[in-house]
């Protein structure tokens, strides 16, 4: 793991020289099949010190995060208009890369928060620096200031656990018994609001919408995964005080995960729906940690991996008609089939996917979800049953609004599918739908 994070920064020089984004793409497949071969040979941890760590929870999102990047490269062809900006951007994408890396290998909570609030640094650049349209700072700003706001209560946090245990090493902290309601809240909020939870979830539409695909892929398949993957992190020692208050999110969870479905129905932006898609699901991740049982964290750590490969890939196919209509309003994006009879055909896979239609990943994740809240409480069936509904139905709907009626009539020229972008979309549907053969419950430790 040091290895390939000293490639990494030594990586970084040669983004400098002229187009080498080929090249940074290989390292990362490189990079890929050691990581492969490390998690064979080592099986179950690598531990190389008390602060970086990998365990299975760790490797699946560090090989997600890798995988997106390279993806991320893929997808932005057209960004690269002068050389200083190509040099730029794959800096950006790999100074982004190093982040979530560590991020997700630290276990010292001080370390883990540094970059946790690190990787929002590029992901601003990429939104600020690269977005569409003016209204981009604005969406800059929803986005750093709803994560600061509640990232200095966490700061907080860790520096009190750290006052009263003396470590600040997560594993460690199982030990601790502090059932204090303000340390809590404190430590929960930071996370809630990067998934994001309902009612602190409108920067998520609003960053969607200006970013350019790299930072729409790189917000829906990663940044959100960074609020689970701290949730389940931190209930190893926040157990006794959850069990008492894991009422309030789930209840907001699903509520707001069903009126954020019906939400999806009243959007006109493709990116607008797909972001707002993306808030349904997290709140049931969000209900399956807070339950606090076995199926509920294997099912929002399979359904994060999931979501993250299928938003990425829906990003990429609303990127494909942008480009080609400099629009994302459902109202001119119709009737593609008519144009790229074979890419509807991706367009149906990925949104059977979001759907949760089988063999996705998504599907052995919500049978797992909806497995542990109905062992929660039976009230819970209503809503999941109405959000599991409403999921096919604002996919349907976005198919059909997109793929089916009369296409635009101010449409001058067009283009169709380059080879490029189907690879794109094979590499997002392939692991998706074949990563189910590999789940095995035994294998995932937390």
């Amino acid at each position: 793991m040091m290895k390939f994070l000293m490639m990494m920064i030594f990586m970084i020089p040669f983004c400098f020289m002229k187009k080498m984004f080929w090249m940074v793409q290989m390292m990362l497949f490189i990079m890929m099949f050691l990581f492969m071969n490390l998690g064979v040979s080592l099986n179950l941890f690598c531990n190389l010190s008390y602060m970086l760590t990998c365990d299975m929870m760790s490797y699946g999102l560090i090989l997600l995060s890798i995988w997106i990047s390279i993806l991320m490269i893929m997808a932005s062809e057209n960004l690269y208009k002068l050389d200083f900006y190509l040099n730029f951007f794959l800096f950006n994408i790999i100074f982004l890369l190093i982040m979530l890396y560590l991020t997700f290998s630290m276990m010292n909570m001080f370390m883990f928060y540094l970059f946790f609030e690190g990787s929002l640094i590029p992901t601003l650049m990429l939104i600020i620096g690269w977005g569409y349209q003016p209204e981009r700072v604005q969406a800059g700003m929803y986005l750093l200031f709803y994560t600061l706001f509640v990232s200095l209560p966490l700061l907080m946090g860790i520096f009190y656990i750290f006052k009263e245990m003396n470590t600040m090493m997560i594993y460690f902290l199982k030990f601790m018994n502090l059932n204090i309601y303000m340390l809590y809240f404190s430590m929960i909020m930071a996370f809630l609001v990067k998934m994001p939870m309902y009612f602190v979830h409108l920067w998520l539409p609003k960053a969607h919408v200006e970013a350019p695909v790299s930072g729409s892929m790189i917000l829906a398949g990663i940044m959100l995964k960074l609020g689970g993957y701290g949730l389940l992190r931190l209930m190893i020692f926040l157990q006794e005080i959850n069990m008492k208050l894991n009422y309030i999110w789930v209840v907001i969870s699903l509520i707001g995960g069903f009126y954020i479905s019906l939400k999806c129905f009243c959007q006109v932006d493709i990116k607008s729906l797909i972001a707002y898609s993306s808030v349904a699901h997290m709140s049931i991740v969000i209900s399956g940690i807070m339950v606090m049982n076995y199926w509920g964290f294997i099912g929002s750590y399979v359904l994060m991996i999931g979501h993250g490969l299928c938003s990425s890939g829906m990003f990429c196919l609303a990127n494909i008609n942008y480009e080609r209509l400099h629009s994302r309003s459902l109202y001119i994006n119709k009737g593609m089939m008519n144009f790229m009879p074979s890419m509807s055909l991706w367009w149906f896979l990925l949104m059977s996917s979001n759907m949760a239609a089988p063999p996705s990943l998504n599907l052995m994740g919500e049978i797992n979800l909806i497995n542990s809240l109905m062992s929660w409480s039976w009230i819970s069936m209503i809503m999941l049953m109405l959000i599991s509904f409403f999921s096919a139905g604002y996919s349907l709907y976005l198919y059909s609004f997109v793929q089916h009626g009369n296409y635009y009539s101010g449409i001058y020229s067009y283009y169709t599918g380059v080879s490029r972008e189907y690879l794109m979309l094979m590499l997002h549907w392939l692991p998706l739908n074949i990563l189910i053969l590999k789940v095995d419950y035994s294998m995932i430790w937390f």
